[in-house]
């Protein structure tokens, strides 16, 4: 089990997610953190075209080199953005939660991205189509800002993963993304198969099956057919032997409460 005492690193990555942190407006409704944190104002345009919908396993967000038809600010779950070579080839790059949004490349000015999105755990999302959502990025330009740099940190997130696929051993590349995930769900059970984790951690199924082995018989993990649990936050942290921790603390820096001084 994780243990209780072990605060995770950055501004909203903390275990106890049935009880959000709170932040200057406590009365927000939501969970997703880019809405919690965002200006009064923006938000204003942004709400009436939210949308609550809960979407099973993947189900696909955004395809690669297709317009982007919505964006979705996750409330529960996660999101894989996954690059693909080609058939079979193909690798996440970085993931989603309840600290972000998809559509990073129309806050960035696009209409598309060359990478397919999907949905890795079921989540609950907060959507609403693109042309508002531009709509709203052309009326404000503290919306825009505010969203980029949340954009920043996802791609301080994605330089970190191509790092630690260069230059990590599987076992800890996957002790990082265990850790990852962790921060972005309830409790210490993780639904996912080997062939799920493949394409995560861009390996073969039985490169996968041996390092789940390696991590199980250092207590950190159990594995079972279909799940994983998380038995030892801190030792999987220490595995993944410092590629973990510091896009979470850039998450911290860049996404802070505008009413903060």
């Amino acid at each position: 089990m994780s243990s209780p005492n072990t605060s995770k690193i950055g501004l909203v990555f903390s275990k106890d997610r049935a009880r959000p942190q709170p932040t200057r407006r406590p009365e927000t409704a939501y969970r997703n953190e880019l809405l919690r944190r965002m200006a009064p104002a923006d938000l204003r345009l942004l709400r009436p075209h939210l949308q609550s919908s809960f979407l099973p396993l993947r189900t696909q967000l955004e395809t690669a080199n297709a317009a982007i038809e919505a964006v979705h600010f996750f409330e529960t779950g996660i999101g894989s953005v996954v690059a693909k070579l080609r058939p079979a080839i193909d690798a996440e790059v970085r993931l989603i939660g309840f600290e972000g949004v998809t559509g990073s490349a129309l806050i960035m000015g696009g209409d598309r991205s060359p990478h397919d999105c999907y949905i890795q755990v079921e989540a609950e999302v907060l959507s609403m189509d693109a042309e508002p959502f531009n709509e709203a990025l052309s009326d404000s330009p503290t919306l825009r800002l505010f969203l980029l740099r949340y954009v920043h940190y996802a791609h301080i997130q994605a330089s970190y993963t191509a790092l630690v696929n260069a230059r990590l051993k599987i076992e800890e590349r996957l002790a990082r993304w265990l850790v990852m995930c962790d921060d972005r769900i309830e409790g210490d059970r993780l639904p996912v198969t080997h062939e799920f984790l493949s394409v995560m951690l861009g390996v073969r199924r039985p490169g996968v099956t041996v390092a789940l082995q390696l991590l199980e018989g250092r207590g950190l993990i159990r594995s079972n057919r279909g799940e994983v649990i998380v038995r030892d936050r801190d030792g999987l942290i220490a595995l993944a032997d410092g590629s973990y921790g510091q896009p979470e603390a850039e998450y911290a820096r860049l996404i802070s409460d505008p009413a903060s001084p």
